[in-house]
């Protein structure tokens, strides 16, 4: 479904990304976890077409869209919640959320009514405060309120950058199910982006280590839960083998 070959990215004369390389099945929920300065996010900005890649190919469903723009990639069906959620504090939770279809409006008006609705009942809680304004929500309401608007563009591949920062473990646990269950339920493909390691992986089918801009270890996310190296970068269990911290 998407497909990412040798990608490299600069801010200025940094080399952010130094050939990446993965792919993702439909409905599948793919964990990018790692340090700060990995990378992390600059990988999302990139597939979402904020940041144009030096080198390198981002293809999905069978078409080329390394170079697309924003909207472009948007309308193609890949949306970003991006970090710190980043809503529209005097806005209303309904605004917020409706904004999120504003590329469908006009071709798509009759639906967006009842993919409002379908939202608002994915998250209880803000359907209580629809008309309260969004910078007057808990951060983990926030939280949900952008997962919410991401959801209102409709995407096949939903991208998320931290959605635990700053969160109390509970409401992670809420977020991560959430998660899940779009997954599960209604096929969404998720590319998760997480410091939160652990969260991460255990909701996840696969993940990734990013470290210095490149992928130094892929596999199941079960695979990386029991790696010696991961567990002792993260978790902060040492190994009695001659594993060294996660480095490229």
């Amino acid at each position: 479904m998407l497909k990412v070959e040798n990608l490299h990215t600069y801010h200025g004369f940094l080399h952010v990304l130094q050939g990446i390389d993965f792919e993702l099945t439909e409905g599948e929920l793919l964990a990018i976890v790692g340090s700060n300065g990995a990378g992390k996010s600059t990988l999302l900005g990139t597939l979402a077409g904020v940041y144009a890649p030096k080198d390198g190919s981002i293809t999905y469903k069978d078409e080329e869209i390394t170079k697309y723009s924003v909207q472009k990639v948007v309308s193609k069906g890949i949306c970003l919640v991006p970090e710190r959620r980043q809503i529209f504090s005097s806005l209303s939770v309904k605004d917020n959320l409706l904004l999120g279809a504003y590329h469908r409006y006009h071709k798509d008006k009759k639906s967006i009514h009842k993919d409002y609705d379908d939202v608002v009942e994915m998250f209880p809680r803000l359907k209580q405060m629809l008309d309260r304004p969004g910078g007057l929500l808990s951060g983990g309401e926030q939280q949900m309120l952008a997962i919410g608007r991401g959801l209102m563009a409709k995407p096949k591949v939903l991208m998320l950058d931290e959605p635990s920062l700053g969160l109390a473990p509970l409401i992670v646990k809420d977020i991560m199910n959430i998660l899940k269950r779009l997954c599960r339920e209604m096929g969404t493909t998720i590319i998760l982006v997480e410091q939160n390691v652990k969260a991460a992986l255990k909701v996840a089918d696969r993940g990734c280590v990013l470290a210095h801009g490149k992928i130094a270890i892929s596999g199941t996310s079960q695979e990386l839960l029991k790696n010696p190296k991961v567990q002792e970068a993260y978790f902060g269990k040492s190994s009695n083998k001659s594993d060294v911290p996660i480095t490229m």
